[in-house]
């Protein structure tokens, strides 16, 4: 009996169709591992890749600290190969930038995708930041590592000068003495350096000043201005060495999330504009400014006197350990 091409055809057609319906039968009533445990498995490991948001405090060669705030808890971020370091989108026609991990700096806004271990560190798959955020940080860079590569620099004077002294001890048992005299009183002066420079991200809080302001605006008026003027007299009595200054903006629940974010941060640079304008205070005093705009509500958003409460900044005045020298209960 002959067949038909059209015939053959026709029975090819059909065999392609019936075969996904017979593969996933034979899925459906295969082993239970197949039916239970890899869905499972699945959905958790999708369960726990979540979205963290921050600021690096401290920079290590494979991971960096990210804190959600100024002096708040800190969480370490581990960077792998397979880590993306992109910038934000701007707009339609202009994607995002690739950057490599190298530009993660300290005081850089960043959202980190990843994964937490049982640790409590976060794997990272893929960072984000704003361009000028970047440009921030840089400055930043520019101002802080000159003052590490100068204590680096005096430590490593400090210890080769050691190394003379302790090679010195051989000849008589009092110069071996005084040898041992030095090297302790350098060994001394080395660990104070240290723990200066590992001070350099470490905060102790001082004194926050609240400053508020009118519903949608970021116009300074004449009582947020005479509040600030308030602080800096009083902080001309103060011992200021290592005192540094973060601004952080608030908006209230009124409007979208996005136009709040945007209100809180220009009601954060107005207050930044009106100091250093007016005091004439140096950049390098100044933690990176943030606006969380509706989150962290000082009170409930669902009264007129609570939204008031809500609308402000707060300009919180912090001691650096390692400028200020206050690290191991020792100050210059």
């Amino acid at each position: 009996m002959r067949i038909s091409s059209i015939t053959i055809l026709r029975l090819m057609t059909v065999a392609f169709v019936l075969l996904p319906a017979s593969v996933e039968s034979s899925f459906a009533v295969g082993p239970l591992a197949t039916k239970d445990e890899r869905p499972t498995l699945r959905s958790v490991a999708q369960d726990e890749v979540k979205k963290f948001k921050g600021v690096v405090v401290k920079r290590d060669p494979d991971s960096f600290t990210m804190s959600e705030t100024t002096g708040g808890p800190t969480t370490t971020v581990l960077l792998t190969q397979n880590t993306e370091v992109k910038s934000h989108k701007k707009g339609v026609f202009r994607g995002s930038k690739d950057y490599a991990a190298s530009y993660i700096l300290r005081g850089l806004r960043l959202e980190v995708d990843g994964t937490r271990t049982s640790e409590g560190h976060i794997v990272a798959d893929k960072i984000r930041f704003d361009e000028q955020d970047l440009r921030t940080a840089q400055a930043l860079k520019a101002t802080v590592d000159p003052i590490e590569a100068e204590m680096n620099e005096k430590l490593r004077l400090q210890q080769a000068e050691q190394e003379r002294l302790a090679g010195q001890i051989e000849e008589t048992q009092a110069v071996a003495q005084s040898a041992r005299d030095e090297a302790a009183k350098a060994q001394s002066t080395a660990d104070y350096a240290n723990n200066r420079i590992n001070g350099l991200d470490d905060f102790d809080p001082i004194k926050t000043i609240t400053v508020h302001f009118k519903s949608g605006s970021a116009v300074l008026g004449p009582q947020s201005k005479a509040a600030i003027d308030n602080a800096a007299a009083w902080v001309k009595t103060q011992n200021t060495k290592g005192w540094m200054m973060a601004v952080i903006g608030y908006a209230d629940t009124t409007g979208s999330s996005s136009r709040n974010i945007d209100l809180s941060e220009r009601r954060a640079n107005a207050v930044i504009y009106y100091i250093v304008t007016k005091y004439k205070m140096p950049l390098s005093r100044l933690v990176q400014p943030f606006g969380y705009g509706q989150l962290e509500p000082a009170a409930e958003n669902t009264t007129k006197a609570g939204r008031a409460k809500n609308r402000r900044v707060e300009i919180r005045l912090m001691v650096n350990k390692g400028i200020a020298g206050t690290v191991s209960g020792r100050k210059n």
